[in-house]
């Protein structure tokens, strides 16, 4: 007993030793421990330039100032910075660009787009000499080539008959009336009747029924205005010709771009047709009147086309140089794509590490387009890199993670409609949409919605061609989306809240249309096509497209969750499954 009191006591003893020995210490090793923690771990950033982020301290490379620690998330991050996976940038198809001092050519010239145009100038039009009916026509077609002189019609003329006759009546007064012999003669000179021909008639002295009829000007014919056994009058026309020695390139220049274009400014022509042929030409005309469609003005030069190697309608691009008095050697450019505009407010996404795919949001002040580029004012500096391809896939990553986004400008998490699937879930329409009618429709010009429904026709032939198992058909359909998706002018948006609409809409289409276009997976093309449909639907709900449409719903797409997709008919055509379920679904909605 007194063996068992004594080792309790050595115990005690022992316990209040290591309390007085450890008892300051977890507060100090705790601190350490986060220090290193840090060290190890941490960022590092600048108090004047929040958007450096380094490994590890130093000076800033902008100004030189001592790094501090950045506040950092659970992760590492700071509040409004997010990280996406490498898989998932490849998969986005995300390219970065780094910032230079004017180092893109495109600042010292615009870039312009246009087409081969036939010269009106040297067009002409083939009119009958003299009225009658056509017996013969020797040209029939668009295309053919007519040469000054060529036979191009007989034509039966009773005013011809009648002329002839006075004329042989009077070479039997040539001598006693030679001026009534000489009006009767001019007279056949005046229906461009040939010297060889008269003088045939006045040795025959037979009267000719048919006369053939000459082309006076060389070139191909554009359009036949007549048919063989037509009656026609002196003056008609019988076709139009071009002369296709000249050729007209008609280019657009942008709202923006006006100001530097001028009447006899050098332009250089490029080719789709010959990649390696390059034409220098004179701007000689611009159009007064602004498109007010396409926010374009017109500008034309003329082209020599000695070798007809220049067709009409032929794609061409114009490089028009910048008087360096106009070029502003300090500024910097960044490319078009990288921008998102949301109101008045413009931002990119920029690189925070260089270590690591680390994003943030950055509002910019841009100054003035210059081809491809636009001029930044404030909010980049040199050296930065930004997003230049996939800019709404990174923007569509910072909502769902709760940072600041372009339609988000405080931040925190946003409930989408498309949380799980692939990243995102509840992709089928929600029922509130589902249960809705025209009522909810928003009030948009015709316009707006011609243009939305060149969107959804593009849409459509994808769904077929899921419907058909065509991959690789399914990927030029999203193509074609996105272009078609380009075209729409938001100038046509009547208000801000439209516009908002229309915005948030748009970015989940191109969203979901770029990562088709990107992949010949026909699975993971069908996984995209559910938050496609979605967004298509909602467009045509909101803002319609003057022609009923079906939303129909398949049950056990999307793992047993349900998706939908639209069609132009009743009958049940399932793009999610083709041919192995293809009658699987029923309609839930008409939308007329």
């Amino acid at each position: 007993m007194k063996t068992y009191i004594k080792y309790i006591i050595i115990l005690l003893i022992g316990l209040f030793i290591g309390w007085l020995a450890f008892s300051g210490s977890p507060s100090t090793n705790e601190n350490h421990l986060h220090q290193l923690t840090h060290e190890e771990n941490g960022l590092w950033t600048c108090s004047m330039h929040p958007q450096i982020m380094q490994p590890e301290s130093g000076d800033c490379p902008i100004c030189g100032m001592d790094l501090i620690p950045a506040e950092t998330s659970a992760e590492g991050l700071s509040p409004n910075q997010f990280k996406m996976t490498e898989t998932a940038l490849a998969l986005a198809n995300i390219e970065t660009t780094i910032v230079g001092q004017n180092s893109n050519t495109d600042l010292n010239s615009i870039v312009i787009s246009g087409k081969i145009a036939i010269n009106d100038k040297a067009s002409a039009i083939q009119a009958a000499h003299f009225g009658g009916r056509l017996e013969k026509l020797y040209y029939k077609s668009e295309g053919e080539f007519v040469k000054s002189g060529a036979l191009i019609a007989s034509i039966y003329s009773p005013e011809l008959v009648t002329a002839q006759n006075e004329l042989i009546e009077a070479l039997n007064l040539k001598e006693s009336q030679p001026e009534l012999y000489k009006a009767v003669r001019n007279k056949l000179k005046y229906w461009k009747i040939s010297e060889k021909q008269i003088k045939s008639i006045e040795q025959n002295k037979k009267v000719i029924s048919n006369f053939n009829m000459y082309a006076n000007t060389n070139g191909y014919i554009q359009e036949v205005l007549v048919e063989e056994g037509n009656h026609v009058k002196e003056g008609n026309p019988l076709f139009k010709i071009s002369n296709l020695s000249s050729v007209w390139a008609n280019l657009d220049v942008y709202e923006q771009d006006i100001k530097n274009i001028k009447i006899g400014q050098p332009i250089f022509i490029s080719l789709n047709a010959y990649p390696n042929k390059n034409i220098e030409a004179i701007i000689d005309y611009i159009d007064p009147v602004l498109n007010a469609n396409t926010r374009t003005v017109s500008v034309r030069a003329t082209l020599s086309n000695i070798n007809d190697l220049l067709k009409p309608g032929m794609l061409l691009t114009g490089s028009i140089q910048l008087d360096s008095k106009n070029i502003d050697t300090s500024s910097l450019s960044i490319p078009k794509s990288a921008v998102l505009w949301t109101g008045k407010r413009s931002v990119v996404y920029a690189k925070a590490s260089t270590l690591e795919p680390v994003f943030e949001m950055r509002e910019i002040n841009l100054g003035d387009a210059s081809g491809s580029n636009y001029i930044v004012l404030s909010g980049l500096d040199i050296g930065e890199e930004i997003v230049t391809n996939g800019t709404f896939t990174i923007d569509a990553a910072a909502q769902l993670q709760g940072k600041k986004s372009m339609m988000n400008q405080k931040g925190g998490k946003t409930m989408t409609g498309h949380e799980g699937h692939i990243g995102m879930e509840s992709s089928n329409i929600t029922k509130k949409h589902q249960d809705s009618n025209e009522n909810e429709r928003l009030t948009i010009s015709l316009q707006f919605q011609n243009q939305l429904k060149t969107v959804v026709d593009s849409y459509l032939l994808l769904k077929d061609n899921l419907v058909a198992d065509n991959a690789t058909d399914v990927m030029d359909n999203a193509s074609t989306i996105l272009e078609n998706l380009d075209r729409i002018d938001m100038k046509l948006l009547l208000n801000d809240s439209t516009n908002k609409k229309w915005m948030s809409l748009e970015k989940d289409i191109k969203i979901s249309a770029n990562a088709i276009a990107n992949t010949s997976e026909i699975k993971i093309q069908r996984d995209f096509f559910i938050t496609l449909s979605n967004s298509i639907i909602n467009s045509v709900m909101f803002f319609g497209i003057n022609q009923k449409v079906f939303v129909q719903f398949c049950p056990m797409a999307n793992k047993d969750k349900g998706a939908s997709w639209l069609s132009l008919n009743e009958y049940i055509r399932n793009p999610y499954y083709g041919d192995a379920m293809l009658k699987c679904g029923s309609i839930k909605h008409v939308i007329k």
